[in-house]
């Protein structure tokens, strides 16, 4: 059974840092997408940031510059490092891996909540 773990989320003052970390548990086929979204109350779950088999990176316009994603070895673990904080990202955090056979996994979430 493959779950995602994630650990990370804490609270920090605005103008902090955190790295969020998300591992595999179990055995997944090649990883195509690294995901990490954030969901806040009341709202959608956006993504922030995607890393892609091929090392394309793409983030949320209004992280980029202050983020950075990244993964370990052989794809099985992904980073979020985030600089600079401030209170308009807070919420949970959610990492998402997609094999390229298409099989889809969430992580359970770690809370990031900074303060003004």
């Amino acid at each position: 059974q493959v779950q995602l773990v994630e650990s990370g989320g804490s609270v920090v003052q605005a103008g902090g840092s955190l790295r969020l970390s998300c591992a595999i548990s179990g055995n997944m086929f090649t990883v195509a997408h690294m995901k990490w979204y954030r969901q806040s109350p009341g709202n959608e779950r956006e993504m922030v940031s995607r890393l892609g088999s091929d090392r394309v990176l793409v983030y949320a316009a209004p992280v980029k510059g202050r983020v950075s994603i990244s993964s370990g070895d052989a794809r099985k673990t992904a980073y979020l490092q985030m600089n600079n904080l401030n209170t308009d990202n807070t919420g949970v955090y959610y990492c998402n891996f997609e094999e390229f056979r298409g099989r889809n996994f969430w992580g359970q979430g770690t809370q990031v909540t900074v303060s003004s």
